[in-house]
């Protein structure tokens, strides 16, 4: 089994992600309903290095930055070579969950910012300003020890001592000022990880107790952007701003505004603040909208391209006659002689065991279904109806064949589950060519 990702997919969506959230009718206004200039953190370390502030507004405030979701390796289609490319290509910014993920990119050459979005645990925020990624307050505590490690970090950086202190991703993240940045993430009713709304004075209070740290950045996460009935989005919305508010009103500057991930990239305009946060749809795979015609007409607009085709070829054929049982349990019964190929892959590769009995595959560009139970290794079809078909042939569980198709986007729906649960489901053992 392997995997083809094209990496000429992703780079087309993420333009059409930059043209879509940078409408030229709206450039000069980008950011500004958030009542902030766009993007006032990083324009506020531009200012310090000595550049034209009229210069930098001309570059920076009229284009929303993009914050490129590598996660849980680039969901399972490889961080490395996918942010290699995303970072020639301009993205100004990468999150990861973890240190481990960000370590790995700075190691592979990443030099661009990162930023860990889901926090860290007291002790890790070390390793995070060793590596200069951008850590994440989700407890007012959280500056507690923060701040600790930014001075004995940045006093270290003062002597020459900090590990990459020369690096230009060092210069990004420790700026003139010898603050350490960070970003603020609020909890508008996910309830997974922020400050609640009612600890916004707490953690302006502390702020100002950090002399070695500077905010950077505000966010939140939406729960259900894609739903357009219910209206937990727009509840989420107003919370966050009135977050905002109460920041500015105690003096402190949320800096770049982030709260619009792929659902709200894609439909919600009055989200996009100053810098955006595409995942599945930067790797070409649109989400369920509900109600199910906003999908359409989200897909005339973004017309994306999935990136992903995962194949296997038959290593086994067998003519099994009426009434016989296929894999484990005898889950599938042959109704009439059938034709039985074998592909050498299975769960542990990524086609998941819920898709036992369900769904199809293609082989010769003719959609053929999936039988009996997805083992850990192998997974059987039913090929009675495909003309031809031979040892060796090529079979597409996601992607194209010809002028045929199944997408990943597809699938999941089907099962019960969503396109970056089965994205992330390939395993290690599946070689990956980048295309």
């Amino acid at each position: 089994m392997w995997a083809e990702v094209s990496l000429k997919a992703i780079l087309r969506n993420l333009e059409i992600i930059r043209e879509h959230v940078n409408p030229a009718a709206r450039a000069g206004r980008v950011g500004r309903e958030w009542g902030s200039e766009a993007g006032v953190g990083f324009l506020e370390s531009e200012k310090r290095a000595g550049k034209s502030a009229r210069a930098t507004e001309s570059k920076k405030q009229r284009r929303r930055m993009i914050l490129a979701v590598v996660k849980s390796n680039a969901y399972g289609l490889g961080a490395v070579p996918i942010s290699k490319a995303l970072q020639k290509a301009g993205t100004e910014w990468f999150g990861v969950t973890c240190a481990n993920e960000g370590i790995e990119l700075r190691e592979s050459g990443i030099r661009e910012r990162i930023l860990v979005l889901t926090g860290f645990w007291p002790g890790e925020e070390k390793r995070l300003l060793e590596n200069y990624l951008t850590p994440t307050v989700t407890r007012v505590d959280d500056l507690r020890h923060l701040e600790r490690a930014a001075k004995s970090f940045l006093g270290k950086a003062s002597r020459g001592k900090a590990a990459h202190g020369t690096s230009s991703y060092g210069i990004l993240f420790a700026a003139k000022s010898s603050r350490v940045r960070f970003h603020l993430k609020i909890n508008t009713g996910m309830n997974r990880l922020g400050i609640s709304p009612s600890e916004v004075e707490a953690f302006a209070r502390a702020l100002a107790e950090c002399p070695h740290l500077e905010l950077e950045g505000t966010f939140t996460h939406f729960a259900s952007a894609e739903d357009f009935i219910g209206g937990q989005t727009v509840t989420q919305e107003e919370l966050f701003r009135a977050c905002l508010d109460r920041l500015r009103a105690l003096g402190v500057e949320p800096g770049i505004v982030h709260l619009a991930n792929s659902g709200a990239i894609c439909a919600r305009p009055e989200t996009w603040a100053d810098m955006v946060r595409p995942g599945a749809i930067l790797y070409g795979y649109h989400q369920r909208f509900d109600p199910p015609e906003k999908r359409s007409e989200v897909m005339a607009q973004m017309p994306l391209e999935p990136c992903l085709s995962l194949r296997a070829r038959i290593i086994s054929l067998r003519d099994v006659p009426p009434g016989e049982a296929v894999g484990y349990s005898a889950r599938f019964i042959t109704e009439r002689p059938s034709k039985i190929a074998v592909i050498n892959a299975g769960y542990a590769d990524g086609v998941v065991r819920a898709r036992t009995n369900r769904g199809c595959a293609l082989v010769r560009e003719r959609r053929v279904p999936l039988v009996g139970t997805i083992s850990m290794d192998l997974t059987t079809l039913d090929v009675t109806d495909v003309p031809g078909v031979a040892l060796g042939d090529v079979v597409t569980i996601y992607g194209k064949d010809g002028k045929s198709a199944i997408e990943v986007s597809d699938v999941a729906p089907e099962i019960g589950t969503v396109t970056s649960d089965l994205l992330c489901a390939l395993g290690r053992r599946v070689p990956k060519y980048y295309v």
